[in-house]
Formats: structure tokens, sequence, C-alpha cells
């Protein structure tokens, strides 16, 4: 931990905040010439009052460890640039439109990466009354290998539909125009075809 670079991003939060030295002091319960020194780059909180001033802070811990907030790239509303993470433990789906730190069931989760694919993986998926996209497939739906979820991106929009194991892979999606179809396998990963 950098002290002087952790001190500088306290006094900048805290200022956001609306705090006071003191206030900030009597939130996480130190003195206001703790966090004066913390500040001035003199010291550094105690690894014990870390999570409360994170949660004060409205920060990460990461952030306090490091002395910066992370500047995620702004990605201009593209919904085809979303990232997807799934749990491995409780199968827990969550999106983001750039970079994010996330994790769940105590574990820090990556981005899926999608793979194109192949000519045997693909979904099948028929225009049905010219607003609905119809997509199946034969791909195993058992407890321990399943399609979790199907998605189609459009440059605006994200269509999910949620799929359980025991059931048929066989949905139906509005149809937006073309987009990235993109569907979750628990046991290859994140495919994606076009539209």
């Amino acid at each position: 931990m950098d002290q002087v670079k952790t001190g500088r991003l306290i006094r900048t939060l805290r200022a956001q905040k609306g705090l006071t030295q003191k206030k900030l002091a009597e939130a996480i319960g130190v003195g206001d010439k703790a966090v004066s020194k913390w500040e001035r780059g003199l010291g550094c909180p105690d690894v014990s009052l870390l999570p409360e001033l994170s949660r004060v802070l409205g920060v990460g811990l990461e952030a306090l460890l490091s002395g910066q907030l992370d500047a995620n790239d702004q990605e201009r509303g593209n919904m085809k640039k979303l990232k997807f993470y799934v749990c491995p433990d409780c199968g827990n789906l969550i999106t983001a439109a750039t970079g994010a730190g996330v994790s769940c069931c105590g574990k820090t989760l990556l981005p899926l990466e999608s793979q194109k694919a192949g000519d045997m993986d693909k979904l099948s998926v028929e225009k049905v009354d010219d607003s609905w996209w119809f997509i199946s497939s034969p791909h195993p739906m058992t407890k321990e290998h399943f399609v979790s979820f199907v998605a189609l991106l459009t440059g605006d929009t994200l269509f999910l539909r949620r799929l359980y194991p025991e059931w048929d892979l066989q949905t139906r999606i509005p149809c937006f125009g073309h987009g990235i179809l993109l569907w979750y396998c628990t046991r290859h990963g994140l495919f994606q075809q076009i539209i």
C-alpha cells in the first residue's frame, strides 16, 4: 500500500461525499487526527478499518489498497461489448457494460470469452411471424451439462432467456434485427453466432 496515494484517494473520496475529517473519523471509529495523518501520507489505516472505510467512502478495498480508482473505458453504450460473468458455484449470471470487479460466492469472477460457434455447435435459428426468432438445438440438457442462457445482443439491446436443465433447448426471442446470438454451455463455455 502506497500511503501517499491511499491518503490522496481518501481525501478525494471524503470531499466528494461532503464529509469533514471529523465526520469520517466518527463514522469509522477513529480520531480525526488519524484521518488527517492518512490524508497527508504519514500513515495508513489499520487493516481492520479497511472494510468500514471502504463502505463509508463507497469504494472497493482494491482501490483503497492501490490508492487509485480504475477508470473503465467508455463503451459509448454499445451493447455488443457487454461482458458476461457466471458463478461456477451457484450459476448466478451477471452482466456489465464494461470491465468490472465482479465476485460471487466469495470468488472473483472473470468475464467469459466467447468463441465462434462451429457448424456442429450452432443453434438452429428460424424466423417466425416476422417478429420472433425460434431458437432450438439438440444440445444435452442434463443437470451436469446444459445451456443455461441464450441472449441476443444488438447495438442497443440485450434480450436474455434463462434455460434450465432437463428442459428442451427451445425458446423464442423477439426479432430486433440482426445481432449476435450468445449462449452459455456449463461444460464448454460461451459461444456466439451472427443472426
